[in-house]
Parts: C-alpha cells; sequence; structure tokens
C-alpha cells in the first residue's frame, strides 16, 4: 500500500460545539450506552446462531452414525437459515474474493506482482481479484492516480477486474483510507481477503483453511502505536477508552501471556491483510469508526499521532466487534509459506523467505509484466540484473535480523541499495 506518510487533512477537523460541557457529557455517555446495548444485543444473537449451527452439525453426524451402524438410513438435517458463506465450509473450500489498491506509479507494478503471483502460485482459486482504482474526485480530486495503460493491461491479462473506487472520505489526505472505503467494491455478503498491493503469493492461497465468520488480520506487526506520554495515560487506558467509545467488551480482547503495559498484550494487527465474512457490513462500520476516531480523538488519544496509523487503530476494533480475534494456527502460512508481505523490493532480499524471493524471480519472465516493469528501477537493478541476490541479500542474516526494520534500511542504504 502507499507509504504512511501523508498527514491527515486538517481541514476535516470537528467543527466545535456549543453544547455545555455537562450537556455534551452526558449526550456522549447516553450514545456510548446505546452503543454497548446494541453490541450486547448483536454478540447474543450471533454466539446464538453458532450454537444453532453447530447442533445441526453434531446432528447431522450422530444420523450418519446412527446410518453406518445399520440403523435405517440417515435422514438429512434439515437446511439451516443461516446463509451459506456464514457456514464454515470444509479446510479450503470456502470461496472468497481478494481486494488489493492499485494507483500510478510503484502501486500498479506491486499489483501486477500480485496478480501474476496468484495466478502462478494458487492456479486454483476460483473468486475474484478486485483491484480498486482510486478516481480524481472526491477525496482525490486534487490528484490524478489512475494506473497507465500498461498497468491496467498488465492486470487485465493476468485475470484482474480494475474497479474504480469514487473516495469520499480519505483520498489523498489519508492514501491508507483506501482499503476502507474500497471495501463497499466488493460483492456483499461474499467472504474476502484484502491483500496490501505490496504482496507476494507465494503458495496454495486458495487451501487456506481461512474461517470467514470469525474476521482476523496480520500479526506481522511491530508496537508502532501507541506511544504512551511518560506520565500517562499507558497502553492499557489509550486501547480501553476507545473499547469503551464503541461499547466492546475490553477484557476479551487481551492476550493473557503478555503482561501489563506491555504491547502485545493489547489487540494490534497490520493492516497488510484481513479478512472477513461480509465486506459491506466490515466496510460500513470500519469507515464510521475511523471517520469518528479521527474527527475526535477523545482525551485518551490526545497525545497520539492518527496519521499514519488511524487504519490500524481502527481495525483491531471492527474485528472484536464482529466477534474475530488473532489469528489461529491454521492461518500460520499467512505472512509465512502462503503470502509474504515485503513492503518494499529491497526488504524482500533483506528480510524475505527464500520462497518469496524465488517467486519475484520466477515472475520476472512472465511476458504480462514485461511492459509494466519497464523503467522500475528497483526491479531491473535488485530482480533483472541479479544484485538483489547476489549483493543486498548476503548483508543479512534472517536467522537474526535487527529487531527494528529500521536498521535493515539503513543497512540497505548504506549500501546503495535502498531502491524504489
Amino acid at each position: 500500500m502507499t507509504d504512511r506518510d501523508k498527514p491527515l487533512d486538517p481541514a476535516r477537523k470537528p467543527s466545535s460545539t456549543t453544547l455545555p460541557a455537562d450537556a455534551a457529557s452526558e449526550d456522549k455517555a447516553a450514545v456510548r450506552a446505546a452503543r454497548q446495548a446494541a453490541n450486547k444485543a448483536e454478540r447474543a444473537a450471533r454466539q446464538a446462531e453458532n450454537k444453532a449451527a453447530r447442533a445441526e452439525t453434531a446432528e447431522g453426524g450422530r444420523r450418519a452414525a446412527t446410518a453406518r451402524k445399520g440403523n435405517g438410513p440417515a435422514r438429512r438435517p434439515a437446511k439451516s437459515d443461516k446463509p451459506a458463506q456464514a457456514r464454515k465450509a470444509a479446510p479450503g473450500a470456502t470461496p472468497f474474493n481478494i481486494l488489493a489498491i492499485g494507483q500510478s506509479g510503484r502501486l500498479e507494478r506491486e499489483a501486477a506482482l500480485l496478480a501474476a503471483s496468484l495466478r502462478r502460485n494458487a492456479p486454483g482459486f476460483t473468486g475474484r481479484l478486485i483491484v480498486a482504482e482510486p478516481q480524481p474526485t472526491g477525496a482525490w480530486e486534487t490528484r490524478d492516480v489512475r494506473m497507465s495503460p500498461v498497468g491496467r493491461e498488465a492486470l487485465t491479462a493476468l485475470g484482474a477486474e480494475i474497479v474504480p473506487l469514487h473516495a469520499r472520505e480519505f483520498g489523498r489526505a489519508y492514501p491508507q483510507g483506501n482499503k476502507i472505503e474500497a471495501l463497499a467494491l466488493l460483492p456483499a455478503g461474499e467472504p474476502f481477503l484484502f491483500l496490501d498491493s505490496d504482496t507476494l503469493v507465494t503458495g496454495a492461497l486458495d487451501q487456506v483453511p481461512f474461517d470467514f465468520s470469525r474476521p482476523t488480520a496480520s500479526m506481522r506487526r511491530e508496537g508502532t502505536w501507541p506511544e504512551p506520554p511518560l506520565y500517562g495515560p499507558g497502553y492499557g487506558a489509550i486501547w480501553q477508552s476507545l473499547y469503551e467509545r464503541f461499547g466492546l467488551d475490553f477484557p476479551s480482547s487481551l492476550d493473557p501471556v503478555q503482561p501489563d503495559e506491555h504491547w502485545e498484550r493489547y489487540l494490534y494487527f497490520n493492516a497488510g491483510w484481513f479478512c472477513g465474512a461480509d465486506p459491506a457490513a466490515f466496510g460500513r462500520r470500519y469507515l464510521d469508526w475511523s471517520r469518528e476516531v479521527r474527527n475526535d480523538p477523545g482525551e485518551a488519544l490526545a497525545t497520539q499521532e492518527l496519521d499514519p496509523w488511524l487504519d490500524q487503530v481502527v481495525l483491531p476494533l471492527i474485528i472484536h466487534s464482529l466477534g474475530g480475534g488473532r489469528p489461529g494456527p491454521d492461518l500460520a502460512g499467512m505472512d509465512g509459506d502462503v503470502t509474504w508481505h515485503y513492503r518494499k523490493l529491497p526488504l524482500l532480499y533483506a528480510s524475505g523467505p527464500d520462497r518469496a524471493v524465488e517467486t519475484v524471480e520466477a515472475l520476472a519472465s512472465m511476458p504480462e509484466l514485461n511492459a509494466v516493469m519497464d523503467g522500475w528501477d528497483a526491479w531491473q537493478q535488485l530482480v533483472v540484473a541479479g544484485n538483489g541476490r547476489r549483493l543486498a541479500r548476503p548483508l543479512f542474516d534472517r536467522a537474526r535480523l535487527p529487531r527494528r526494520e529500521q536498521a535493515i534500511r539503513q543497512t540497505l542504504k548504506a549500501n546503495a541499495l535502498w531502491l524504489d
């Protein structure tokens, strides 16, 4: 996705209120109480629905077992009222759509690599790869970032569908918000996976056993947010203020293995990939809550930077509110053997697994990529000329990489290998 280097638009600050302080406080408390009641009812309904589905599955198994014992034919279980896409299917059997962002420059090239790697390494994928292209309207009105003809041609040849994105809320002021608004372009009610454009598919993505009824996201992240001030509030108070604001249960989001005030105790994701059962419901809530946090951060967030972290601040709230959480071991291939979010080509060679490097070098022989990759300095030097494998990769011991990515970047820059 786009680098996190653009400021939030100051013109979108909320207007000042004329209500007295006490009245405003009471109004917010009433809104919070209403949210808590609504979310509690939603969670109860979801739990009842899941319980009924589990009971139906168990009953079907009992009937089948009875039939196998010779006690008569098993009756077919009654058809569930639960939508097919919300029922947990056999591992790897649930079809889903993929969403990515494509715009001029590096991102259109990265999107083409994503599409090429999907076709090469997940030939059994039967869903749609939808590439959202921001249009020079609304929040992108002052800048045209549409892809070049060769970029569009490459993506189409590789099986991607290019869909125009008319951003209204974030756009140029906060490009990371593209992913939030683009969710509305996906078919409602169909499971989805969002992937940052700078991601390679390195394995059978279509066989990953996603449980889309339990949204989740990438855990390949650093403790980038929040940065608690010396005299507080701390991690716990900052995160708790957000959960309470949207009527969510904060304690159930915590990782009890981690100690208090350690950043990993609190639900925090990298927004490089995330998934869910219904992009319409997910996207509406993601947009509404992101806009609210941006416009009125609240006292606990008064010292916190939301640019460029807003999407990653709100993402765990959305996932938790929809009954999701941290990914389980079944999704270990994400950010591993099945996908790799490389961020920049120099970082791919510095810290990426062998499988990711082998994938990107295999893609260099695909004729569909020739025109769109022409003129990309990083591609020509690191991949085509072989300097990534010959010069960049030997600089790092991938079993003992620096804890912070910044140290890797500095080493690459010192060796004139930080190419964009």
